[in-house]
């Protein structure tokens, strides 16, 4: 019977590029930024890490195919590199299988890198006119924006929310991450935003303000994996290790049946419940310390909030106008200022958020830095809330 990856996987360092609109870098010198910090924090010689996953989404509009591009990069000399896609959740893809190599005992140190450069492609967020079969069956004139405001009406009127509670709450949501993100020195966006400019923005689309809405960047960020044994063995003495790794992907049940209501996302329930029994998490509500979870839309984290369980079903607006998910509340959320704040280069995003639990876990997030912080969640989100990927991981100290 499968015992899960609980604790048989350690992170031996992270890495980070700076994330924006980065003129001055291509591709190859984002993950080159990424990965040279992530290998000192590890404290190992290139040469030692035996296989890597490679996570891009947009390789018609970024590097290309293949995973060559990270291995020419990285001078990862012969080694097997496999590169990965999953829609937003494409960067947690990677990360899993990096550590599912590691906890199968094929290899005993692997990198997952992910990296996307949106700015200088013209890329915006918004559907390319033909994006292939799949998409061009399901969602033919879809759009990102369009496709998670529609939590927003079938959330209002399976629980009664006033449209203008609904709205103040998002708004706090995108206040919330501004705020945070003004001590992220590697974020996109450093810049505290008021809650009068953000419900006064111009309409995206209904409820969503343009402040409830990530923004696309440039930036990479990498994880380098091994066995906890093997982390003592070089020295390390405080481990983060990996709890849970868990993803979900729609079978189509939410569009071909009437099992799905429309106020939430069905994927995300499945890969917490799933997270949540590999890393023996009873009650999230007390045992997570933090999170970072995909805020591509301020509509997506509030429903998050409670497909996490979190918040109780139809109780997250009143959480967040309470500020359980503020840097100072109950359970902190964003603390890095979410893809609010760093923006989405959508091959890095999931590492990003492993990169701030990992370096709060660790106590080294400098002012942003929390207190007693004991295991983090990080949740990741490819497509949309009727056709999607959610990507969960739990991290936690040893």
């Amino acid at each position: 019977m499968a015992t899960g990856i609980k604790d048989k996987v350690a992170i031996l360092g992270m890495g980070c590029s700076k994330f924006g609109e980065r003129w001055d870098a291509g591709s190859p010198e984002l993950m080159k930024e990424a990965f040279e910090e992530a290998l000192a924090d590890a404290g190992i010689e290139r040469k030692q890490i035996e296989a890597a996953w490679f996570g891009c989404w947009g390789d018609g509009i970024n590097v290309g195919n293949s995973s060559i591009p990270a291995a020419m990069a990285l001078r990862l000399e012969g080694i097997p590199v496999s590169r990965v896609e999953n829609m937003c959740a494409t960067g947690t893809e990677a990360l899993r299988g990096a550590t599912y190599a590691v906890a199968s005992g094929a290899v005993d140190i692997a990198l997952a890198i992910g990296a996307e450069k949106l700015k200088d492609t013209g890329f915006g967020g918004l559907p390319p006119p033909f994006k292939g079969t799949f998409n061009d069956l399901w969602m033919p004139m879809g759009s990102a924006p369009a496709g998670f405001a529609q939590l927003a009406p079938y959330y209002r009127s399976k629980y009664g929310t006033s449209k203008e509670d609904l709205k103040r709450a998002i708004s706090h949501v995108s206040w919330k991450s501004h705020q945070n993100g003004v001590h992220s020195p590697k974020a996109h966006f450093q810049k505290a935003v008021s809650m009068e400019t953000i419900m006064s923005a111009p309409m995206i689309s209904d409820p969503l303000g343009l402040f409830d809405c990530s923004g696309v960047s440039d930036g990479s960020a990498c994880a380098i994996v091994t066995t906890p044994e093997i982390a003592r063995a070089l020295g390390k003495k405080d481990l983060v290790t990996i709890k849970a790794l868990q993803l979900a992907t729609s079978s189509g049940r939410e569009t071909q049946t009437n099992d799905w209501d429309g106020s939430y996302v069905a994927t995300t329930r499945v890969a917490a419940a799933r997270a949540y029994q590999e890393a023996g998490i009873t009650d999230p509500k007390t045992q997570v310390s933090l999170s970072e979870v995909h805020d591509c839309f301020s509509i997506t984290e509030l429903v998050t909030m409670e497909d996490l369980g979190f918040s109780d079903d139809g109780r997250a607006v009143f959480d967040i106008l309470d500020g359980r998910y503020d840097r100072d509340g109950a359970m902190p959320c964003q603390i890095d200022g979410g893809l609010k704040c760093f923006g989405h280069p959508i091959g890095a995003s999931g590492l990003r958020m492993a990169y701030e639990v990992y370096n709060q876990l660790l106590g080294r997030a400098g002012e942003r830095q929390l207190s007693n912080t004991t295991i983090g969640m990080t949740h990741n989100l490819g497509g949309v809330p009727y056709q999607g990927i959610a990507a969960i991981s739990v991290l936690g100290l040893v």
